[in-house]
């Protein structure tokens, strides 16, 4: 309340909108900005002009040396404007995530450059042996090239979809296929500890992925209404919880009841910096008081299943929403000598 009275005084007009970076500025005067923020947005009158983190990226790669051209600038603007918002004008496409858009920057920002010190003045100038040469140029064996030409994919389609150029000349090209690790299978009891975590938060996470296979962002992201009658609806899928998940869910529901009767976040998991919020946790929540990583208990759960079935590919991709090539990544490890079942 002490941050809204000290903002209002500060309105030009009683219903004018606030910056953020109005909000941020008053941290030197011990204001709550985050709280602040949140009911600001929820009230409509926040006005977000604080740069996100991937365009902090996107201008130290391509702006801050002012060295490309005007126009590839511009076009280059107008695809991470449609890559971070989407588009609704045709060809549509939803928002990509925050992570996918940092690492397209990062594949395209020496190829880009490359172009631009030898003389490319706009994208419609870019044919396939342009590309061809830039990427060749980048280390080999190592991920860049991978980065490069699906940011490179991801720029010319907008562009060509925009009619910003004739041609797209990543049309027909493949993309350099990333080399990938075998799974492994973790232990045993290793898992069932964290399953008896004395955190309640901890063990339901590790139940939830262990049993059924979520990632860490599922998880994170549940909220109060994914849960009905002891099931589960994520993603258009009806998910009948395990009963070992059922005794963990009860348990931190008390839990949460009794520490934070009044919240009114809607997400399943909380704690004590999310609870007068409604955003989710952090990503290293709750899993810095556990043993295990999301990822690695995920892929023990693929693993385990793909073993159990005898490398029925089409199960794994409908009970956990994988890709064909994600699911075979795990159907090779059927032949591995030390990843059998009896070997488990």
């Amino acid at each position: 309340m002490q941050t809204l009275r000290m903002l209002q005084t500060v309105r030009p007009t009683p219903t004018a909108k606030i910056r953020a970076s109005d909000i941020v500025a008053l941290r030197r005067y011990d204001g709550t900005i985050s709280s602040t923020t949140d009911v600001l947005a929820e009230a409509g009158l926040l006005v977000e002009d604080i740069p996100t983190r991937v365009e902090k990226y996107f201008t130290a790669k391509f702006i801050a040396d002012g060295a490309l051209p005007p126009q590839m600038e511009q076009h280059l603007r107008l695809w991470l404007q449609i890559m971070i918002g989407g588009s609704r004008q045709s060809p549509r496409q939803i928002p990509r995530d925050p992570a996918t858009v940092e690492l397209h920057i990062r594949g395209l920002a020496p190829v880009i450059q490359v172009w631009a010190e030898a003389g490319k003045q706009c994208f419609a100038e870019i044919t396939k042996d342009d590309i061809l040469t830039a990427v060749a140029a980048l280390p080999a064996k190592t991920t860049h090239r991978h980065f490069a030409e699906n940011g490179l994919k991801s720029l010319f389609k907008i562009l060509k979809g925009r009619r910003l150029v004739f041609a797209n000349p990543m049309r027909g090209l493949d993309v350099t296929r990333v080399a990938t690790n075998i799974p492994l299978p973790l232990d045993t009891a290793l898992i069932r500890a964290e399953l008896n975590n004395p955190n309640p938060a901890v063990a339901l996470a590790v139940a939830l992925i262990a049993f059924h296979g979520l990632t860490g962002k599922q998880v994170r992201e549940l909220q109060l209404t994914d849960i009905v009658d002891g099931r589960l609806r994520l993603d258009r899928r009806d998910i009948p919880l395990a009963a070992p998940v059922r005794t963990r869910l009860a348990a931190w529901l008390d839990y949460r009841n009794s520490t934070w009767p009044a919240s009114a976040n809607p997400h399943l998991l909380i704690n004590r910096r999310t609870a007068p919020r409604l955003t989710p946790g952090g990503h290293s929540f709750p899993w810095k008081n556990s043993a295990l990583r999301p990822q690695a208990l995920r892929e023990d759960r693929l693993l385990h299943e793909i073993h159990a079935t005898g490398g029925d590919v089409r199960r794994l991709c409908d009970l956990f929403g994988l890709s064909v090539e994600g699911a075979t990544r795990y159907l090779a490890t059927l032949e591995h000598p030390d990843l059998t079942v009896e070997d488990r």
